[in-house]
Formats: C-alpha cells, structure tokens, sequence
C-alpha cells in the first residue's frame, strides 16, 4: 500500500511510524509518507489559510494551497488523481468510520488522507479533489492528525504481517468472523484472584465448549447485555 497524509504537522507522524505494527508492514513494503501542506504553499509567510467568506469565527484551509501542495507531490491534476487513488478528507461530517470501511481501504493499493485544521477545509476541496470524507466519531478535535492516525492503525494492523500472528486480526471486535459484535471477554493468570474466579468452562480443555461461549459471550456483548451467569465481574467494554 502506499499511504500519503497531508498535514501541517508531519512530524507528529514519527512516533506513529515507530510502533512495532506499523514498522512491520513497512519493512514489508508499504510506505507511508507525512507531507508538510505548507512545503509548497503560493502563499508567503507558510500561510495556508484564510478568513471565511460570509464572516464567522475561525480560519480556513486554502483550496490553493490543497491544490499545489497535491501537485507538487503527485505531479497531477488533483482533479484527475482521485481516478487512480482513494483521497480522504477528514471532516466531523463524514461518513462514521468502522471496521467495514477500514477493511475496505486496506484493499486499496493507494490512500491519501488530508487532515483538516481550524474550521476545515474549502468546500472546493471537497467537491473537486476528494473521493470519500470520513469522520472518526460525532465530535471535533483540534485537527486531522489524530484522526488519521486511528484510521491509518486500524487499516494498516489489517494488512499480512502488521499482527505478530495472522490469527490475531482473525476474531477482533466486529470483525465478521463475531458477526460484527465486539470481542469476547479475555481472562490470564492468576485463576482466581481475591476470590474471582475465571469461568470454569475457559479452563476445561474443551475447545468446543469454549468456542460456543465466546461465541454466547461476543453475541451478549453486541447486543448490550451482560453475561448471565455471574461469574466475576462484568468485563469492561
């Protein structure tokens, strides 16, 4: 996968490409660059925004600055780039994301991601250069960045050899093999602890047993109920 984003603050994206998951699908061959909006800005100064028209507090991301800095980097018409490539713009009005769409962009050879900042982005932007805008929850941050990084995480760990082991991404929380409900509970050692015990049947060796009940369990889950035989406390979300 080659994965791009664009954003005012690239050096935020050094810590994220150190985590171990991140770092394997690297060395497997996805690359990941964090492009610096205001390295080819027209404008003086860095300037990469500007005042609403109509008035109204907060500033605006240029559609001029979106359009040089595309391309500089790709070498083409924005307007045509999104024929050959998935360009998100992140914005609280997008469509919610979740682990169907994350699955469907790691099936994607090539993502561009634009981080918003201040009151977000031109509406040209949008209209013009922008294949898909997602929105990580109903509410605002500060900027794109933060966002990217959850849905570059959640879609990278989904491609061979991010996970330690394959199984590992296999039965996740809302992953169709649990039917989209969320994941099980989990208990490790001690067996018991200050009188909580681990449900017998997950000590028992009998793989069948055990499946159906993570099976019960990630149904309950989904469905907001609680386990109905009381053993222990109720597991956090």
């Amino acid at each position: 996968m080659d994965l791009d984003v664009f954003t005012l603050f690239p050096e935020w994206f050094d810590w994220f490409v150190a985590q171990r998951h991140v770092r394997n699908v690297l060395d497997a061959g996805t690359r990941l660059r964090a492009v610096d909006l205001r390295e080819h800005t027209p404008l003086r100064g860095g300037r990469v925004d500007d005042t609403p028209f109509g008035g109204g507090a907060g500033m605006v991301i240029r559609v001029d600055v979106v359009d040089s800095a595309l391309q500089a980097h790709y070498g083409t018409d924005p307007v045509t780039l999104r024929s050959s490539r998935r360009v998100i713009a992140l914005s609280p009005s997008g469509r919610l994301f979740d682990d169907a769409l994350a699955a469907e962009l790691a099936d994607e050879p090539a993502l561009t991601i634009l981080c918003g900042r201040y009151e977000g982005f031109d509406e040209r932007i949008i209209e013009h250069f922008v294949t898909d805008t997602v929105s990580i929850g109903r509410y605002v941050l500060s900027g794109g960045e933060l966002a990217a990084m959850v849905l570059c995480d959640a879609v990278l760990r989904k491609l061979p050899g991010a996970l330690g082991h394959s199984e590992s991404a296999v039965e996740e929380s809302f992953s169709d093999a649990l039917d989209g409900n969320p994941e099980y509970p989990h208990y490790t050692r001690p067996a018991s602890y200050r009188g909580w015990p681990v449900p017998e049947v997950l000590l028992s060796g009998d793989h069948g047993r055990i499946r159906r009940w993570r099976t019960e369990r990630s149904a309950a889950r989904g469905a907001g109920a609680r386990p109905a035989d009381g053993v222990g406390p109720p597991s956090a979300p």
